[in-house]
């Protein structure tokens, strides 16, 4: 029996759309675009065209984008990139980061850089006015995430890049917007930000493919050397199939937005109408955030035991960050909600892809139920 699949913000399957679009370029379409032959100028033509789509879709005609081999490489070229042009100073991460940026974050502190985290308010939302107290013409990089991976809260990037850009000139400000890429309309310029990250398969797309989209006037050093390629920003030959099936990604993303949030909604709302009916499970949300992310505290025994039993009923869901879920990382996002180590270990992540169905919802509240015998009253 297939797995019903409820980890949609660790990774999507990929749509069919986008497999067919990578295929010549698995295999027939060998070349190596820097090539001038003519096979290698049709693989150059092709990261082109799709340099362009994913330029159309995030509104930055005018600005660059540079290909990557995921979301992880978009974030740490935009940190460390930004922060190492300019110079030991202030760094600002958020308090819920991916590790992606707080990894970085940490390996500036040890070259001389004051990494600081900006605060939370009440409800889990980015603490403006305490945030703007504190940075200052010192400050190289403000990095915060659009949509948190955990807990699906938005931030309000916008306003805050506007008010930074007025206290800190010289900062670079990066916005994570992985888990808002086909939830969120999406404007480099609207977010106010310098730079923004997406990768391909949270959208449908392939692993190991990410951009980031960099404005036309932002400085960043390179991570990796070698050949002139991405604008000299990322030096390696193109991963073309990948390039190509992330633009397809990114622009069925954008055609599906609607329908998605729709479906995301109504299945939000039929996990909401069916946990109503079992004791002890609380799914958490912030005052503002996306349908299609849940965190999910469980009663009794702890997230992982009832993850592993609801395989026996053939679903699949998550522990918070995949990243985390490997390592066994008390999730750094929970505890800046002010989430105790014990609460922690008792959440489930629930995420949904536009493939999701509210019977596969339906799914998993019965299986909760039948747990609830099993799993509730069990020590955590």
């Amino acid at each position: 029996m297939e797995a019903i699949y409820l980890d949609n913000a660790a990774s999507t399957p990929v749509a069919e759309a986008v497999r067919q679009r990578m295929l010549p370029f698995l295999g027939i379409e060998c070349a190596n675009p820097s090539t001038r032959y003519a096979s290698g100028v049709r693989a150059a033509a092709a990261i082109e065209a799709a340099r362009r789509k994913v330029q159309r879709v995030l509104c930055a005609q005018d600005h660059q984008v540079i290909f990557t081999a995921g979301g992880t490489e978009a974030n740490n070229l935009a940190v460390l990139g930004a922060a190492r042009s300019r110079g030991p100073g202030s760094v600002w991460i958020g308090a819920t980061e991916h590790a992606s940026v707080r990894r970085p974050s940490q390996a500036l502190a040890q070259e001389g850089h004051q990494v600081r985290t900006l605060p939370l308010d009440a409800q889990g939302g980015l603490d403006l006015e305490r945030a703007l107290a504190s940075i200052g013409p010192d400050t190289t990089v403000v990095a915060h995430m659009l949509v948190n991976n955990e807990v699906g809260t938005r931030y309000a990037i916008a306003p805050f890049f506007a008010a930074v850009r007025r206290k800190a000139p010289r900062a670079h400000l990066h916005v994570d917007c992985i888990q808002g890429l086909g939830k969120l309309d999406l404007s480099l310029e609207e977010l106010n930000a310098d730079s923004l990250s997406i990768s391909a398969h949270k959208v449908h797309g392939p692993k190991g493919s990410g951009a980031l989209v960099l404005h036309r006037n932002a400085k960043i050093t390179p991570l990796i050397h070698g050949g002139p390629h991405e604008g000299g920003l990322r030096a390696g030959t193109e991963n073309v199939a990948g390039i190509v099936g992330l633009a397809e990604a990114v622009h069925l993303a954008s055609e599906h937005q609607l329908a998605f949030v729709a479906s995301a909604e109504a299945c939000r709302h039929a996990l909401d109408a069916g946990l109503r009916r079992l004791a002890g499970f609380q799914a958490r949300r912030t005052t503002d955030s996306v349908a299609s992310i849940v965190s999910l505290t469980v009663p009794g025994a702890p997230g992982e035991v009832w993850q592993h039993h609801l395989e026996e009923f053939g679903l699949e869901v998550g522990l918070g960050s995949a990243c985390q879920s490997k390592s066994g990382e008390i999730s750094p996002a929970l505890k800046a909600l002010g989430l105790p180590d014990r609460d922690v270990r008792q959440v489930l992540r629930i995420s949904f892809s536009r493939t999701t169905s509210v019977q596969e919802v339906q799914a998993l509240v019965d299986a909760l139920e039948r747990l609830v015998p099993r799993l509730a009253e069990v020590p955590a």
